[in-house]
């Protein structure tokens, strides 16, 4: 076997570097076998990340047990739970980039034959799977898992339920008695949170697309059975190596196609959109925003899970796991089953395996299905020339119109949500969060879960060229493009401006004449940058549209 790592640890005149490794306990042997980068992004910010450290004993583990040598380190993560709301939330985004970038750089640095990478919140998960695809070197994506849900007065809760108990609490529909209860008791322990939000649909991600092996990630992050996961994960690894089965001999086109199948019929959250496009640049696969479209039209939703459905992510796991999920998508012909995966076997012949557990309720039966089309819809229009994405889960609701209630940041929406004043019918426009007026396109769950708290959400659309959180549902369309600071129309959006949104149609337009849009545009200015200095102003300069995935180049 031909090791890059070679370069580094082999050879009279590496002997300093050999030197160096011997003095933290590597030995020659461990230095002539592969090395195996193990990339964790545990931190102490969040419960997502928490327990990653004890996962990485057991992922080396399974690497030496296989014929390897690890080497550990360490990257960045943001909980987005955390700083939602806040101008914290602003870096989420921003950590993406900075999560590949610094992989991409440990890996080339040390010349690793592989890679595992330990990943839990939101950003760490595409992050992760972004520095694969550009190394291109053989590895595995280890999802943490999900937290456990958490229970009040009898009924399993998430985060989400705190976000719109805070709403609820604001028009005064809940005590501060019960807005406690619920805070002390949503989140019970590790784990990323516990619905199809951004961290589990992007996990269901992994495993579809083949980066992880199947039947590792539904597994909840505080199960015993992680370990063994973990184990599996490191000799999977280094199969990969020997095989030389590389991360964009996986994510093909059609991969990516199986992929957004899966989004689309757990109903899941409407960032996969963003990250797919990007790990598409990455592979250097052709994909665009309106191929979501397409897939998701013709996908029913099958998973009944939070936030559109009943069930929590651990009763994914209950249910027999994303295999059970595959399974139903080959069925149903909705998934190419010659795509290959991380393990050397086909989606079809992992799928093949699913154990479903008998009268499960939570993966439905095809002909039982939620919906007849995906959780998401792709809209255009004269408020949306590139495009922008609207969440479909938890409602029925296809056509609004109403007028615009405008606002040039969310917290100033969030305070008229709370405040009550917006009222049934009105469109809430949160301009200046989009990649780059934000910077960084900050999650909107604290609005769009007051909405949802004050009773609004059947009532009350929402659009911005900022993003939701995979928490969101409710009328919501995000990722409005091209974004305010970019000069786009919703730039130029004034208080009461009719607008309209089909989903039916496909459409999202300002209701106004075409010359008076034009007018508007041509006198428009654009704001100053937020930030002048440091790495949000170095996002500004280099990150690319929402509907490009708002990537740097």
């Amino acid at each position: 076997m031909n090791l890059k790592s070679h370069t580094i640890t082999q050879g009279r005149d590496r002997a300093p570097a050999r030197a160096m490794l011997k003095g933290i306990g590597f030995t020659d042997e461990d230095l002539r076998k592969p090395i195996i980068g193990v990339a964790n992004t545990w931190i102490e910010t969040m419960p997502c990340n928490y327990k990653l450290r004890e996962l990485a004993v057991k992922v080396k583990e399974g690497i030496r047990a296989a014929g390897g040598t690890p080497m550990e380190f360490n990257t960045i993560a943001i909980s987005d739970g955390v700083t939602m709301g806040t101008e914290g939330m602003k870096t989420s985004l921003v950590s993406r980039e900075i999560i590949a970038d610094s992989i991409e750089l440990v890996a080339r640095g040390h010349m690793f034959d592989g890679l595992v990478c330990l990943v839990a919140c939101d950003k760490t998960i595409p992050g992760a799977a972004m520095a694969l695809l550009r190394l291109n070197v053989p590895g595995v994506i280890l999802y943490g898992g999900t937290i456990l849900p958490g229970t009040h007065n009898g009924r399993d809760i998430t985060i989400q339920t705190v976000f719109e108990a805070v709403g609820a609490n604001a028009r005064g529909l809940m005590s501060d008695a019960e807005l406690l209860a619920i805070e002390d008791h949503a989140c019970p322990g590790a784990g990323a949170c516990g619905g199809q939000f951004t961290a589990n649909t992007m996990a269901t991600v992994m495993e579809l697309i083949g980066l992880a092996p199947m039947g590792t990630a539904a597994v909840p992050q505080v199960d015993a059975r992680k370990e063994s996961v973990a184990c599996r994960c490191g000799r999977v690894v280094m199969d990969a190596v020997r095989a030389n089965l590389r991360p964009r001999d996986i994510c093909t086109r059609k991969a990516f196609d199986n992929a957004i199948a899966g989004v689309a019929g757990t109903a899941g959250s409407t960032n996969a959109v963003l990250h797919l496009l990007a790990m598409a640049r990455e592979a250097e696969v052709p994909l665009s925003i309106d191929d979501f479209e397409g897939i998701s039209a013709r996908t029913p939703v099958f998973v009944d899970i939070v936030p559109g459905g009943r069930y929590m992510a651990a009763d994914i796991d209950k249910a027999g796991g994303i295999p059970v999920i595959a399974r139903r998508l080959l069925d149903g012909g909705y998934v190419d089953g010659s795509a290959v995966t991380v393990t050397g076997r086909t989606f079809a012949q992992e799928a093949a395996e699913a154990k479903e557990t008998p009268g499960q309720p939570v993966i439905l039966p095809l002909d039982k299905a939620l919906k007849p089309r995906g959780g998401i819809a792709i809209l255009r229009g004269s408020l949306a020339p590139e495009g922008c994405v609207i969440k479909l889960a938890g409602h029925d609701k296809k056509v609004h119109h109403g007028p615009a209630r405008v606002f040039e940041r969310e917290e100033d929406a969030m305070q008229a949500v709370t405040e009550g004043k917006i009222k049934p019918g009105d469109v809430v426009i949160i301009r200046y969060e989009g990649p780059r007026g934000g910077p960084g396109m900050r999650e909107m769950l604290g609005v769009t879960g007051a909405i949802v708290g004050a009773g609004l959400s059947d009532s009350v659309a929402l659009v911005t060229d900022g993003r939701f959180s995979g928490a969101t549902h409710g009328f919501m369309i995000a990722h409005v493009a091209p974004e305010a600071f970019n000069g786009g129309p919703i730039a130029v959006v004034r208080e009461s401006d009719p607008i309209t949104v089909d989903a039916d149609k496909g459409v999202i337009n300002i209701d106004i004449p075409e010359t008076e849009l034009k007018a508007r545009l041509a006198a428009w200015k654009p704001p100053e940058p937020r930030y002048k200095t440091g790495v949000m102003a170095k996002y500004c300069k280099l990150v690319a549209s929402a509907s490009e995935g708002a990537v740097t180049r």
